[in-house]
């Protein structure tokens, strides 16, 4: 399919602090914005009374209403005097004990077991997925590609695949070791919240930096104007792109795809969640596996386990942008299949 070659708009970049070392304290914090009512996650690396401080990401309200630590006296950041706003504490997560052990620490038995099944469970959901290929209706070769026709089929031709990939996903859930401890009720909050963040996971996994192209189902490749031939808008589309252009950067692989998709499932502040503790006792072996992962893997990126989760932020902010897609498509007339209706809480 045709490639785009219209500028993108540059988003904010990451910037991370210098290589630590035993010298160096890396702290994280969050400072609010009360202009944009939005919270901004920094690192602020402290050395000898120095400091340093990277914007990395923004963090919804919600997300970091129940989070909210109080500030202790002498970390150096005093409340109030970073960009006129408030400083929050980051989850406990973010602050990872591995940034300052000098010696990477072995896999347990329990954590090689459970990346194993974790890659496994995404590899058979894959293999499945590609059998629905044929099934889905074919992207329209018209004559008239303005035609109401073949726009119709092209939006046809997006929702098959989002049904497919969310299927995958639920089939990939249920796989989850943990998953089904959890009652119904909290299995369907955490997929509805999870899906369409794990669906831009598995976006950028598939994202090609050469040809700025997304390849589904092997042969299924798509440029930023096929997108929007298929009706999305351009502030939906952009950021999607913009995201997984950053998350290639990154060069994850299928272990930490899995281990970061798992995080992502069990977060315990989604809407309608019940048993909040048992889900963050499911979620910390995920996250425990992931610091130990990436530490082992790659011993000299200290910042690689904070800056992976901070994508878990910016999937939040993406969630929100989706949430705004999928009203103006209702506002154009277009109707969302059962499945994505009931996924997404799309209400007719």
């Amino acid at each position: 399919m045709a490639k785009t070659g219209t500028d993108e708009p540059q988003l904010s970049q990451e910037t991370d602090c210098g290589e630590p070392t035993s010298q160096i304290k890396n702290e994280w914090s969050v400072a609010k914005t009360e202009s944009q009512n939005t919270v901004k996650i920094e690192v602020i690396c402290t050395d000898d009374g120095e400091s340093s401080t990277h914007s990395t990401g923004v963090l919804s309200e919600e997300q970091i209403r129940k989070k909210k630590i109080s500030k202790h006296e002498g970390d150096g950041v005093p409340a109030g005097e970073r960009d006129g706003g408030e400083v929050l504490r980051v989850p406990p997560l973010l602050c990872d004990p591995a940034l300052s052990q000098p010696e990477p620490v072995p896999l347990t038995p329990q954590q090689e077991g459970m990346i194993q099944q974790l890659v496994a469970a995404q590899q058979q959901c894959n293999k499945r997925s590609f059998s629905d290929q044929p099934k889905v209706t074919p992207w329209p070769v018209s004559s008239d590609p303005n035609s109401r026709e073949a726009r119709q089929q092209r939006f046809a031709h997006f929702t098959e695949l989002a049904i497919i990939s969310v299927q995958e996903i639920v089939d990939f859930a249920k796989q989850v070791p943990g998953f089904l401890q959890l009652s119904r009720e909290d299995q369907i909050a955490l997929l509805k919240a999870s899906t369409i963040e794990i669906m831009l996971l598995e976006t950028a996994r598939r994202y090609n930096h050469e040809t700025q192209c997304i390849t589904f189902l092997k042969d299924f490749t798509y440029s930023k104007d096929d997108f929007h031939r298929a009706g999305l808008q351009v502030e939906f589309i952009n950021p999607i792109f913009e995201f997984s252009r950053a998350m290639r950067q990154l060069q994850l692989d299928d272990a930490e795809y899995a281990l970061l998709i798992a995080i992502n499932i069990f977060s315990a502040d989604r809407p309608n969640v019940q048993d909040h503790g048992l889900v963050e006792a499911l979620q910390q072996p995920y996250i425990e596996a992931l610091s130990s992962y990436i530490h082992l893997n790659r011993p000299q990126d200290h910042l690689m386990f904070p800056r992976m989760l901070m994508k878990l932020v910016s999937l939040r902010t993406l969630s929100s942008v989706h949430s705004e897609q999928v009203f103006a498509l209702r506002l154009q007339d277009k109707k969302l299949p059962p499945l994505l209706s009931e996924i997404w809480d799309v209400h007719e």
